[in-house]
């Protein structure tokens, strides 16, 4: 038994297709680490469920009218990223906001999936919605994964840019703005790149899976240090790390589905956590 684990491991090593998850798994868990570990900072992580939901409506959508399901995935998440942004005080989306978009997005996706499996191109293929609700990063070709780097690259660089500026809005509003920092065009900037980062991450854990690769190994990260460019760091790498462990599991155990392997590997990271010391983010005792 355990040969013919290790004969299908080596076998799925040595092929494009995982080779290819591999390399775009990568930089697509590089991206979520980074921006994740900002929604997690910005008490911001209800805006990933967000977008999960209108992952899965967007790419419904673009299936329906006849168009690849990446256009409205991407489209979508960034939108509706920009939007409530924009609603929200400051470039801040609130929980109400979002919440209240809820029910109505997922209906959405529901009408669109049905337009899309009745009409004479997606007659029978059923499998569209499965593909964007659980991903299918093993399906990636060469192009796609080329793509899907390239993406990941740019969203990295560019939270790295605007890094020091997003910390101190993220930390003080007020005198951030009262210095100089545009506050508003950093939170708008900062979600339209949490829309980019939510389309990606959709073909590598699907929309359902989107917010755990997003808010786990950020959690874990602010968890274990309490000084953000170090928590910044131990997120990206983390994200990095489970995505390999993950994708290496679904190749040792071909049963076993790379996205849930992902979020095992995240789950089982973030609740380590909790083992050590409370939290790195502790409050401060005051006295007397």
């Amino acid at each position: 038994m355990n040969q013919s684990l290790a004969f299908a491991a080596a076998t799925a090593w040595s092929q494009p297709f995982f080779q290819h998850a591999l390399l775009a798994g990568t930089f697509i868990a590089l991206a979520a680490g980074l921006v994740g570990y900002f929604l997690v900072l910005r008490a911001q992580v209800f805006t990933g469920d967000a977008l999960s939901h209108v992952a899965f409506t967007g790419a419904m959508a673009a299936l329906a009218a006849g168009y690849d399901l990446r256009l409205g995935v991407f489209l979508a998440c960034v939108l509706v990223g920009l939007l409530l942004a924009g609603i929200g005080r400051r470039g801040r989306a609130d929980d109400v906001v979002i919440g209240g978009a809820f029910a109505w997005i997922l209906g959405l996706g529901s009408f669109f999936l049905t337009l899309y499996t009745t009409s004479a191109g997606g007659m029978g293929n059923g499998s569209a919605g499965t593909t964007v609700l659980f991903g299918s990063i093993f399906g990636l070709d060469r192009q796609q994964t080329l793509t899907a780097v390239l993406i990941a690259l740019a969203v990295t660089a560019a939270v790295l840019l605007i890094a020091r500026p997003l910390l101190f809005a993220t930390l003080d509003e007020n005198v951030a703005a009262a210095r100089g920092v545009p506050v508003r065009a950093l939170g708008l900037g900062f979600l339209a790149l949490v829309g980019v980062t939510a389309g990606e991450a959709t073909q590598a854990v699907g929309s359902l899976l989107l917010l755990g690769l997003l808010a786990a190994p950020a959690g874990a990260g602010a968890r274990l240090t309490d000084r953000p460019f170090r928590g910044l760091a131990l997120a990206a790498g983390l994200a990095v790390g489970e995505m390999w462990t993950g994708l290496a599991a679904a190749a040792w155990i071909p049963q076993c589905p790379p996205s849930f392997a992902v979020m095992a590997a995240a789950t089982l990271v973030y609740a380590a956590t909790y083992l050590g010391r409370p939290t790195a983010c502790r409050s401060q005792t005051v006295t007397a």
